[in-house]
């Protein structure tokens, strides 16, 4: 995409990266699969720590496909069952990326981890697995330790599984950095039911040239 986004624009993109990441968690607990191609592309934004745009955090527009589609269902109130905890995902995510932001001590220690996972990620893991096994114990020594906590349903053989556990944690923690960038970008959870229509519009169009998912 050549043009320069609008700030509406900007917004929905790192909304739908906290959509995307909800979405491949409701996908991994619910049936222990995953799209890898975006799986890779939330992760991977835990590593871009000087993007020059909110594009570039993703690695390009079309690697949030998957999160504009659900963001713009999300927006347009096309609910279904199945997309109920999804919902409740991104608001989770919202919610504890304002509580994570009151620890800077916190956030400095996430910081620091990441950088220390980055590199191990470029120069010895061979796959996103493996980094998600890195990323997973960031989480759990950090974010998972303070009271407020986001509850993962879905079916228990899937959900007790090390790996898909390892999964969910990275992509929780994807979604605070996406949830974080909207923040920076202006974006308030208020501002979700003003900004609504706007939103859904710059999600729908952002998503309508892209290849199909």
């Amino acid at each position: 995409m050549s043009r320069e986004l609008s700030r509406i624009e900007q917004q929905a993109v790192a909304l739908a990266g906290v959509t995307q990441a909800a979405r491949i968690v409701d996908q991994v607990s619910r049936t222990g699969t995953y799209p890898l191609e975006f799986l890779e592309a939330s992760v991977n934004s835990l590593f871009t720590f000087d993007a020059d745009d909110v594009i570039a955090v993703y690695g390009g527009i079309a690697n949030v496909k998957l999160g504009l589609i659900n963001l713009s269902a999300m927006l347009s109130s096309r609910r279904d069952e199945e997309a109920r905890d999804v919902v409740r995902y991104v608001f989770s995510l919202l919610y504890l990326e304002r509580k994570f932001a009151a620890n800077p001590q916190m956030m400095s220690v996430v910081h620091s981890r990441l950088e220390h996972a980055s590199f191990r990620a470029e120069h010895f893991s061979t796959n996103v697995t493996a980094t998600c096994h890195s990323i997973s114990g960031i989480y759990q020594d950090t974010l998972s330790k303070l009271r407020f906590r986001i509850k993962v349903t879905g079916a228990a053989q899937h959900l007790q599984d090390e790996s898909n556990a390892d999964i969910i944690r990275a992509l929780l923690l994807a979604g605070i950095r996406s949830a974080f960038l909207w923040r920076q970008l202006g974006g308030r959870r208020w501002k979700l039911l003003l900004q609504r229509k706007q939103l859904l519009a710059a999600s729908q169009e952002l998503s309508r040239n892209l290849p199909v998912v």
